[in-house]
């Protein structure tokens, strides 16, 4: 009931009524006016007026349950909001919600981590009160084999979430690195339980930075965050139930075709890699090449300098640009 008070309140962009609540969900007055208060106590600004009822004047920027679903509109993507105010990581307390057979869609949101890693097992830098932590899981109905490509249908919806939640014109560098003024802002880390020909679950993680002020010494020429490079406090609830709603969308798309053949125009449109000189990184070989763009499973298609065509593989090598990380 909380989450709808609150989706109520903010919608009406006035004043909501105490009889109109009540009636809503058949409550009484008093069991209302407890939820208030209790709204009140986390830190939202409600303002009661009598002969007018209640009208929302400001929202805290709180990672609770109650705040992302009263902001999120999907089907199934986050309808069950599971929030830590510390964890050791949202992707291994997914994980651990996936065995014991929580729900498709399910997303577990952290205030702070203590045991975040990025990709090839990086730590990834978790402050409290700061940034944006999340994981959603999966029970997808397609072969082991595709499930590597879920890993870009989140990042074009963490772009196309950023870019409409605060404005920025963000850009993906191949083939899951959100970037923002070519420095990195948000990173992606997909894992999964499976069978020979089956899964399980598949956890994608989510990272992104949104209100951190300064990055260690040794992270500024390489990292950014939304606050940094829009002068001002962004609030992270909006922001994930932007990419939410986007990523519900775009797995739909995805799951039809079972390829990324539905979503490679958008995919493009936010390439920061397409039509560029890039540095392929394989184990034991690294050469100059020119990026074409992916193909419907996700690789990146370049021009090697004799000529050639290759397919690059994301689980296999890494991408830089030429005269740095972009």
């Amino acid at each position: 009931m909380k989450s709808e008070i609150l989706r109520l309140l903010k919608e009406s962009g006035g004043y909501v009524s105490g009889q109109q609540l009540c009636g809503r969900f058949k409550v009484s007055r008093t069991a209302v006016w407890k939820m208030i208060e209790q709204l009140k106590k986390e830190g939202y600004e409600i303002e009661a007026v009598r002969n007018k009822g209640y009208r929302l004047v400001d929202s805290p920027d709180v990672l609770s349950r109650a705040e992302i679903l009263s902001l999120t509109d999907t089907l199934w993507a986050a309808r069950e909001v599971v929030c830590f105010a510390e964890t050791d990581s949202t992707n291994i307390q997914a994980r651990a919600y996936g065995e014991k057979g929580s729900a498709h869609g399910t997303l577990f949101v952290a205030e702070k981590q203590n045991a975040g890693k990025g990709r090839r097992g990086r730590g990834w830098e978790s402050p409290a009160g700061l940034s944006i932590y999340m994981s959603i899981l999966l029970r997808p109905d397609i072969l082991p084999q595709h499930a590597p490509m879920l890993t870009l249908v989140m990042a074009v919806s963490a772009a196309e979430g950023i870019r409409e939640a605060a404005g920025q014109e963000v850009q993906i560098k191949w083939p899951n690195d959100i970037v923002l003024n070519k420095k990195k802002l948000c990173g992606i880390l997909t894992e999964m339980s499976t069978e020979i020909d089956y899964i399980n679950y598949v956890v994608i993680g989510v990272g992104i930075n949104v209100n951190q002020e300064e990055f260690p010494e040794e992270l500024r020429d390489k990292a950014t965050s939304l606050r940094i490079e829009t002068g001002r406090s962004v609030k992270r609830a909006g922001i994930i139930a932007a990419v939410m709603e986007r990523f519900e969308k775009n797995y739909e798309i995805f799951a039809e075709t079972q390829d990324l053949s539905g979503l490679q125009e958008i995919y493009h449109s936010f390439l920061a890699n397409v039509d560029c000189d890039v540095r392929v990184l394989e184990p034991g070989n690294e050469y100059n090449a020119h990026a074409l763009g992916i193909n419907e499973r996700g690789e990146l298609i370049v021009r090697t300098e004799d000529g050639e065509r290759k397919n690059v593989f994301a689980g296999e090598v890494s991408v830089r640009g030429i005269c740095g990380y972009v």
